[in-house]
């Protein structure tokens, strides 16, 4: 087996892959996400018209983690913003360097599309994630309000 790690979008043959590592996810943040959200994101991934990404890390054969991202508008610049909206590494594979890759490559996706900034949302409890988070971005201080609306 390879230890080679490539980042890659994910394609349509790639929704068991996914879909497991989507599965982690939610487990880790102890969340369940409707199966028709799951289904609708994977579809959005994969359609170009859609202003929302994915990376999947691959050794080999192997999914050992993901990130989602969306580019959007910000009233504060003429760039657009990318958020960062979901980033997990399988358990067995974290301390490989694989969130600092994903998250670089969000940075350089995002670069590349003209976004003036990269942000997203850490629970306060996740703090060996925030640990990589602190030494690669710098923290805001604002503090995240929401109302759930249906």
């Amino acid at each position: 087996m390879t230890t080679e790690i490539e980042l890659k979008a994910p394609g349509v043959g790639d929704h068991s892959r996914w879909f497991r590592l989507w599965q982690g996810y939610q487990r880790f943040y102890r969340v369940e996400i409707a199966p028709e959200v799951t289904e609708e994101t994977f579809r959005r991934l994969l359609d170009p018209a859609e202003p929302m990404w994915a990376a999947i890390a691959w050794r080999g054969d192997e999914a050992l983690g993901l990130v989602h991202y969306i580019r959007h508008r910000s009233t504060w610049t003429t760039g657009d913003y990318c958020y960062l909206q979901d980033l997990y590494v399988e358990e067995a594979a974290r301390g490989l360097g694989l969130g600092r890759r994903l998250i670089e490559h969000v940075y350089a996706e995002a670069a590349a599309m003209g976004c003036s900034r990269v942000h997203w949302l850490t629970h306060e409890t996740n703090t060996n994630a925030m640990q990589l988070y602190d030494r690669i971005a710098d923290r805001s201080g604002f503090v995240q309000y929401r109302k759930l609306l249906g």
